[in-house]
C-alpha cells in the first residue's frame, strides 16, 4: 500500500526496505506537488530558493511537517505552506524560508508558524544570515489564536537576531496583516515593483471602516513602500531581479556581529583630479553628490539603500581597497541636502545597522541644517531629527568624515562631526563650517548697522565678504582640531584610505547597561 496523501491518514506501514524507501520517494512526490495554482508568471517557493542559493546547495528542513487538524477542515499538506532550510550564496552559508502562496493562500498557521521560528533559531545558532521569501494572505483564521502567537514568536525571533545576524525580507507578493510587522523588524526589505503589496489593513476594509477608496498598490505597493512610508529599501524590476539585489547586497555584510565582512581584491579608482571641479562656485548652485562619491570608492560601485525615500541624504554601501564601509552622504540635488524628518530617520536607521555589524561609516558633508517649518516641527522633527545625532554619537565602527562644501548649525553637528565621536575628519578648501550661511548671520550680527546705514547694500556686500573671510572656510575649524586635515578634493579617496587603514584596530569600550534609549 502506498503512503498517504496531504489530505489522507496513513493506515499501512511497509514492512521490507525496499518499499520503505519507495515509501519515502513517493512522500517527497506528494510532499513537493504544489497546493493549488499559481499567479501567472511567478515562481513557485521552492524555485525561488533555487534561484537565490547556489547550485545544489539549497537542504530542506521540515519537508514532512502538517498542518494541525483544525475543526472540519481535512486538508493536512506537507509543509504546511512554508518552505525551510539552509543553504549557501556565493560559497557562504544562509538560512532561507519561502511562503507558498499555493498552501492556504500562504497563511501563517501553527505549524508553519513553528517551521520558521525553527529556522530563525537555526539561524541564530549558526551564525548566518537568514533571508525571508515572503508571500502571503496575513494570519490563518481557521486556527485562531494560535496563528496570532506564532507571528507573535516570529517577531520575538526577529528581535533576538536584530543585530546579530543580518536578516533580509523579500516581498515577492501580498504582505498583509500581521505578516507585514516581521519583514518590519528586518535590516532590509526588497519589493517587486507591480506585484509586492505590504499594509496592515486592506483596501476593503479600509472602505469598510473609514470610507476611504483606495487601491492595493496606492496603499502599500513597491513604489509607495519605497518612496513614500520608507517600509522598503530596494525596489526591483522583478523577481529575479529582487534576488539578484539579495545576493549583492549579501556580499557587503558579515554572516554575523561577531565576524568581519568578506573581503575583496581593492577595486580600481576613478581619477582623483576630477574632484577638484566638482564642488560649484557659486554656493547656490546645486551638484551630483554622486560624482564625489563615485571616485572616491572602489570601481564607483555604490549599493543604495532606500534610494527613492528622502532623496536629500544618500544611504549606501561601497567598498574601499575591498572592505566594506557605510557611506551616508547629503546631496544638494535634493532640497539642498537639507535634513528634515525623512532623511534623519532614514541616515539613522542606517547608522545604527553599520554599527551593529562592524561596518565603518564615510560620511560626506554638505548640509545647511535641520529643515524649518510649522509642519517639521509639528510633526516632531526636535524628537525624530535627534535619532540621528544618537546613532553617530553611540556608533563604536570607525568614522570617518569629509566636508565638502556648506556645514551650518545643528547639520555640521550631526553630519559625522568630532564631537559625536568621529574618528577622522577631513575638509575640502571649498568648506564653510558655521553656526550659520553668510546671508542670515550678517543679517542677524549686523542688522542695527544696515539699518542706519546710507548705502545697505555696499555695506551688506562688505560684510558678507568680511564673514566668507573668516568664518566661510574651514580653517576656523582646523585651528581648533576641528578638522583634521584640510585637503585637496583630489587627495580624498587616498586620505580616506589611509584613515580607514589606520582605524581598523579601534577599540571603543562602553559603559556596561541593559541598552540606550533612543528617542523613537
Amino acid at each position: 500500500m502506498t503512503a498517504s496523501g496531504p489530505g489522507e491518514t496513513a493506515t499501512h506501514t511497509p514492512g521490507g526496505t525496499a518499499e520503505r524507501v519507495a515509501g519515502l520517494e513517493h512522500r517527497r512526490e506528494r510532499a513537493v506537488a504544489p497546493g493549488g495554482p499559481r499567479r501567472r508568471g511567478e515562481f513557485s517557493a521552492r524555485e525561488r530558493i533555487e534561484r537565490l542559493v547556489d547550485k545544489d546547495s539549497f537542504t530542506e528542513t521540515g519537508l514532512f511537517v502538517r498542518a494541525r487538524p483544525a475543526g472540519h477542515d481535512a486538508r493536512r499538506p506537507y509543509g504546511d505552506g512554508v518552505v525551510t532550510g539552509y543553504g549557501t550564496v556565493d560559497g557562504r552559508a544562509v538560512c532561507v524560508f519561502a511562503q507558498d502562496s499555493t498552501v492556504f493562500g500562504g497563511s501563517m498557521g501553527e505549524a508553519f508558524g513553528e517551521k520558521t521560528v525553527a529556522l530563525m533559531e537555526l539561524a541564530l545558532k549558526t551564525g548566518c544570515p537568514v533571508i525571508g521569501l515572503n508571500d502571503s494572505g496575513g494570519a490563518r483564521i481557521q486556527e485562531g489564536v494560535a496563528a496570532l502567537a506564532l507571528y507573535a514568536e516570529l517577531v520575538r525571533r526577529n528581535v533576538k537576531a536584530s543585530g546579530v545576524i543580518p536578516q533580509i525580507s523579500v516581498v515577492l507578493g501580498p504582505c498583509a496583516g500581521g505578516a507585514a510587522y516581521s519583514p518590519a523588524i528586518t535590516d532590509f526589505t526588497v519589493m517587486v515593483d507591480g506585484a509586492s503589496h505590504m499594509f496592515v489593513t486592506g483596501p476593503d476594509v479600509i472602505e469598510t471602516v473609514t470610507g476611504e477608496r483606495t487601491t492595493a498598490e496606492e496603499l502599500g505597493g513597491a513604489r509607495t513602500s519605497n518612496t513614500v512610508n520608507g517600509n522598503a529599501h530596494f525596489l526591483a524590476a522583478d523577481e529575479e531581479d529582487a534576488l539578484d539585489t539579495v545576493r549583492d547586497l549579501l556580499s557587503y555584510l558579515p554572516a554575523n556581529n561577531l565576524e568581519r565582512p568578506p573581503e575583496y581584491a581593492p577595486g580600481s579608482a576613478a581619477p582623483g583630479a576630477g574632484l577638484d571641479a566638482v564642488v560649484p562656485d557659486r554656493l547656490g548652485e546645486a551638484y551630483d553628490m554622486r560624482d564625489i562619491l563615485h571616485a572616491v570608492v572602489d570601481d564607483g560601485e555604490l549599493l543604495p539603500v532606500q534610494e527613492l525615500f528622502a532623496p536629500n541624504i544618500i544611504c549606501a554601501l561601497a567598498r574601499i581597497e575591498g572592505r566594506s564601509v557605510g557611506v551616508v552622504a547629503n546631496q544638494p540635488l535634493h532640497a539642498a541636502g537639507v535634513l528634515d524628518i525623512d532623511a534623519s530617520e532614514k541616515a539613522a536607521r542606517f547608522v545604527r545597522f553599520c554599527d551593529a555589524f562592524g561596518i565603518p561609516l564615510l560620511t560626506f558633508a554638505d548640509v545647511p541644517g535641520y529643515l524649518s517649518g510649522v509642519r517639521q516641527e509639528q510633526a516632531g522633527i526636535i524628537r525624530r531629527g535627534a535619532k540621528l545625532l544618537y546613532a553617530y554619537a553611540e556608533a563604536t565602527v570607525p568614522k570617518v568624515t569629509v566636508v565638502v562644501r556648506k556645514a551650518y548649525g545643528g547639520g555640521y553637528a550631526v553630519m559625522g562631526s568630532k564631537h559625536l565621536g568621529a574618528d577622522v575628519n577631513l575638509a575640502w578648501p571649498t568648506a564653510r563650517i558655521a553656526v550659520m550661511g553668510a546671508e542670515g548671520a550678517v543679517g542677524v550680527l549686523h542688522r542695527r548697522e544696515l539699518a542706519a546705514s546710507d548705502d545697505p547694500v555696499a555695506l551688506r556686500a562688505d560684510l558678507l565678504a568680511a564673514y566668507e573671510r573668516t568664518h566661510g572656510t574651514p580653517y576656523l575649524a582646523a585651528e581648533r582640531g576641528y578638522v583634521d586635515a584640510v585637503i585637496a578634493p583630489r587627495e580624498t579617496r587616498e586620505q580616506v584610505c589611509r584613515a580607514l587603514r589606520a582605524l581598523r584596530g579601534k577599540r571603543a569600550p562602553m559603559p556596561e547597561r541593559r541598552h540606550g534609549n533612543i528617542p523613537l
